[in-house]
């Protein structure tokens, strides 16, 4: 068998720092825990056959699965949601570094990559209506799929930017065109990413809250803690798509 790659050397490789510090293309808990566990993992999946788009794939049916999760009642459910999410962030980490490792990165691993993204995202806010709509309560899971539907769009007019730049000829934005050429809209985005409230509609972030509104929900019975979360998460998303528009053509990004 193969040798396992050293980890100083695979790092190298598999997590260039370009990447590791840009603002938009890594998510915080990679930098803080994630990339450390995924290298590892990595270093074992490059002596097989598996392949990045495997491994993508992999990707995709844990986030599924984290919404589908909260079709469990209780904290079974919201724990199994946040393991499965975790899972789909650590995949995420590794098919990009095996892709790199072994020289197989490919247009339809980054697609089915953003899909998973979307897929998840959106799992999670359905899964968390369904959560709400307990005992047959009507309105909360229509709730849900609209959030769902926001932070789609949200994702989605990230993602067009880059489209938009391609058409045009253009290479990639860099960190500084995202920031506002408006003072008063620059003044509005620092207040925001302050508070890190945006954070709550990325699937990650949004389990750890369910997990904590279903260890609140263990007290005081019901789901009550789990619907106003829904309304929070509802709320937010939807203040940010225009927001987040707003921000995209004030910005340098299409320019």
């Amino acid at each position: 068998m193969v040798a396992a790659p050293v980890l100083e050397e695979l790092r190298e490789v598999c997590q260039p720092q370009a990447k590791l510090a840009s603002r938009n293309g890594e998510h915080w808990a990679g930098r803080i825990y994630m990339r450390r566990v995924s290298l590892r993992t990595t270093r074992h999946l490059v002596r097989t056959p598996v392949t990045p788009d495997q491994l993508t794939w992999t990707m995709v049916v844990c986030g599924i699965a984290s919404g589908a999760a909260l079709l469990i009642p209780g904290l079974a459910g919201a724990v199994l949601a946040v393991v499965l999410m975790q899972l789909f962030l650590l995949f995420d980490c590794v098919d990009g570094e095996v892709a790199r490792w072994k020289g197989q990165n490919s247009a339809a691993g980054i697609y089915v990559d953003r899909l998973g993204a979307y897929l998840a995202d959106a799992a999670l806010m359905i899964g968390i209506g369904f959560r709400a709509a307990q005992n047959g309560v009507g309105g909360w899971l229509s709730l849900g799929i609209v959030t769902a539907l926001g932070v789609v769009l949200l994702k989605a007019s990230t993602d067009l930017v880059d489209v938009a730049r391609a058409r045009r000829g253009l290479t990639v934005a860099d960190d500084e065109a995202t920031r506002p050429r408006s003072a008063g809209v620059a003044n509005v985005r620092r207040l925001a990413a302050a508070f890190k409230i945006h954070r709550v509609t990325n699937g990650i972030e949004a389990s750890l809250v369910l997990l904590a509104a279903a260890i609140a929900d263990v007290f005081a019975g019901g789901v009550d803690v789990t619907r106003w979360v829904l309304i929070a998460l509802a709320a937010i998303t939807w203040l940010m798509v225009p927001a987040h528009l707003l921000s995209i053509l004030s910005s340098s990004r299409l320019r």
